[in-house]
């Protein structure tokens, strides 16, 4: 997508060809700043820290991680090794896993000294591989997009409604769920994206906000707790979010409050749709409200926030009372009863088991 007009990944190839560079996604919106990725603890660490997040985003970063760690040590310990360090940085997002295990088979039996040759292929292959999904995703969504500004007699402006940030900057390029905005919006559909602000860590308001404003797409930002409120008075023509982890069954796990959204669309009759990379759905899952990890960060990013002040300084200040604990849910379980439906790089489907498996057949026996 674009930054001040030019085309711009979240995660690529250093010049030198020595190392992967990214985007600080915590410096964002009031500073753009890359971080050279040079070791593997330089990869876990921007995966633990948040410098990259977006499930599909983790992956990428994991796979040139492994080459990273492979440039130093390329023994099946080191393999190994490397493997159970990126697992370790995030438990939600099952593309982290994916990228590992995909990276795992390629690698494992290759003698090491063709191993960072074929990593660093890899880890690019995955990437591009990635920004091909999601605009695929894009493509099958604008559909939708497209059915509900014909709803409206193509008259005044199609509202969407998101929630955390699953656009280009949680992805390679592209995006899940604003992938249909933005090609909606290149399209030259009037959408308007109500941005959730997205607490604790403000995904909404700092990164979905900015991106947009990076590419043009009109935009409000609105509170959390404001969504029913809009939907209630007809200001929302659907909704749509991204997913960390996907069921068999097509539940979905996504940013801490994405279940309330839902409840909210299934009572006002607004179309509630999740959009997501097939490396995202987990087949060995059933239940997501009983199976699915939900991570528990430190309750300093709820307690505290960070922001531009009047002198353009940029702090960090608490909001809360000294003592006060804080309970840090990243994740909450949407369950597929409340989806309307799952948009994947293969099309469009039911949230369900049958509704998957008309898409990806090839998976019936994992879906067991």
């Amino acid at each position: 997508m674009k930054v001040h007009g030019k085309p711009m990944r979240s995660i690529w190839l250093a010049a030198d060809a020595r190392a992967a560079e990214v985007i600080d996604q915590t410096r964002l919106p009031h500073a753009l700043v890359t971080v050279r990725l040079a070791t593997l603890e330089d990869a876990a660490h921007a995966i633990r820290s948040m410098q990259v997040r977006g499930a599909p985003l983790i992956g990428a970063t994991a796979a040139y991680g492994v080459w990273l760690a492979l440039r130093a040590d390329a023994s099946d310990g080191a393999l190994e090794q490397a493997l159970t360090v990126l697992r370790g940085t995030r438990p939600t997002a099952v593309n982290l896993h994916w990228a590992l295990e995909d990276m795992r088979q390629v690698l494992a039996p290759l003698p090491p000294s063709e191993r960072v040759a074929a990593a660093l292929r890899r880890a690019e292959a995955i990437s591009d591989e990635d920004v091909a999904i999601n605009r695929a995703i894009g493509a099958h969504g604008l559909k939708l997009l497209e059915e509900a500004w014909a709803r409206k007699g193509r008259q005044g402006r199609l509202d969407v409604l998101t929630h955390c940030n699953a656009g280009w900057l949680a992805t390679v390029d592209f995006g899940t769920a604003l992938s249909p905005i933005y090609q909606a919006h290149d399209a030259g559909i009037p959408v308007h994206v109500w941005v959730d602000e997205t607490r604790p860590r403000n995904q909404g308001a700092q990164l979905t906000a900015w991106e947009l404003g990076q590419h043009g797409v009109p935009h409000t930002v609105i509170a959390d707790n404001v969504g029913g409120h809009l939907m209630q008075h007809g200001q929302v023509d659907l909704c749509i979010v991204g997913t960390d982890r996907t069921t068999a069954q097509g539940d979905v796990a996504n940013k801490i409050g994405t279940y309330l959204k839902a409840l909210a669309a299934k009572d006002n009759g607004v179309p509630f749709y999740v959009a997501l990379p097939s490396p995202t759905i987990d087949w060995t899952l059933r239940d997501g409200v009983r199976e699915i990890p939900i991570e528990q960060r430190d309750g300093a990013e709820l307690s505290d926030v960070t922001g531009r002040l009047a002198s353009g300084e940029v702090a960090t200040v608490r909001i809360t009372p000294e003592g006060s604990p804080a309970a840090n849910y990243a994740f909450d379980v949407t369950p597929a009863r409340l989806v309307t439906a799952l948009i994947t790089e293969r099309g469009v489907c039911a949230a369900s088991r049958e509704g998957l498996l008309s898409l990806f057949p090839e998976r019936r026996g994992q879906a067991e």
